[in-house]
């Protein structure tokens, strides 16, 4: 006998090693155990997803809004404020509409039966567009709640920037009309010290016997010189102040102007919506779970593996008892 001979008799006398012919022959004498344990698998499968809940995910890309769409809100804003109104409208209605979306992703996944919406930057680093989404247990539930929501918070955001355009109106015309009480105080206040003063021009007068005026140039007097235009003149000049409007600078005309325009704006025209659709919100074609055909197919391996390890343990089983028994 070789070598070469020894060495495979050894290999096949060696208790340890698994004999790979016979594992298969094993195998295959025990094949209606391991079709049996498929076909269970397969149909348990079936039923998982019969039972199982789908989900299904709706997305939708959004960013800022047109100017157009916030048009009547920014005239609103300019006729508030003038040069002053905010420069960045458009950045600051998609951040709110984003925070009050975030606070309502939060609160649905909080709430006794969890809904999964979600929201997140389209590009990693970007503000802006976003990407919302939201998972239905069917196509046309997730793609018509996903639209709901989306309405639902850009209601919110501008009925909250309208009442706070309500709030900033009644502030502005609150101090618009106290510059103007202030300014009609100061200019009656002028128009009182200016009638004192030529009264007590007029007491002097009457006092130095002064009746006719006493200089030509009337442009050059001072109140220690105004007795000089007699009392006559100074009697006349009282009468007139006393019926003279109050006189007001060009501040006070473009307050009132700023306040009957700030009163002229209509509330139910400054309406805004605080975000576009790059891409609305998709009716899915593909659900993301139960995935129909991995299941099936896990189903084939694991009934397999289960089929096999019982006619192998059978097999084991039966081998040590009769080794058991030999001995």
């Amino acid at each position: 006998m070789s070598v070469g001979d020894n060495k495979i008799s050894g290999r096949s006398n060696d208790p340890d090693q698994i004999d790979l012919i016979d594992l298969v022959m094993q195998l295959w004498r025990g094949k209606v155990t391991i079709i049996v344990c498929v076909v269970v698998a397969i149909v348990l499968a079936v039923g998982y997803l019969a039972v199982a809940k789908e989900k299904w995910t709706s997305n939708a890309i959004i960013t800022q809004p047109d100017v157009g769409q916030i048009a009547a809100y920014n005239n609103a804003l300019n006729v508030l404020y003038g040069a002053s109104a905010p420069a960045s409208l458009q950045m600051n209605v998609i951040g709110r509409f984003s925070t009050a979306f975030s606070a309502l992703v939060e609160t649905l996944d909080n709430q006794e039966k969890s809904e999964k919406l979600t929201i997140e930057q389209s590009v990693k680093g970007q503000q802006l567009p976003l990407v919302v989404s939201y998972v239905g247990d069917s196509a046309e539930r997730a793609q018509r709640q996903l639209s709901e929501y989306i309405q639902q918070i850009d209601d919110k955001v501008a009925k909250e920037m309208v009442v706070d355009l309500a709030d900033n109106i009644q502030l502005r015309t609150t101090a618009l009309t106290d510059s103007l009480k202030t300014q009609e105080v100061i200019a009656q206040e002028q128009k009182d010290l200016r009638i004192k003063q030529i009264q007590e021009a007029l007491r002097y007068a009457e006092q130095a016997g002064v009746v006719k005026p006493q200089i030509q140039q009337t442009q050059d007097v001072t109140q220690d010189s105004m007795l000089l235009l007699g009392s006559d003149a100074l009697k006349s000049m009282i009468e007139h102040e006393a019926t003279r409007p109050l006189i007001f600078s060009g501040n006070y005309y473009q307050t009132k102007q700023n306040l009957l325009d700030i009163e002229a704006l209509n509330l139910e025209k400054a309406k805004l919506h605080s975000y576009r659709y790059v891409l609305k919100p998709t009716l899915p074609i593909r659900r993301d779970s139960p995935k129909k055909a991995i299941t099936l197919v896990l189903a084939v391996l694991l009934g397999g593996m289960i089929g096999a390890g019982i006619v192998l343990g059978q097999n084991a089983l039966r081998g040590y008892k009769a080794k058991a028994q030999q001995s």
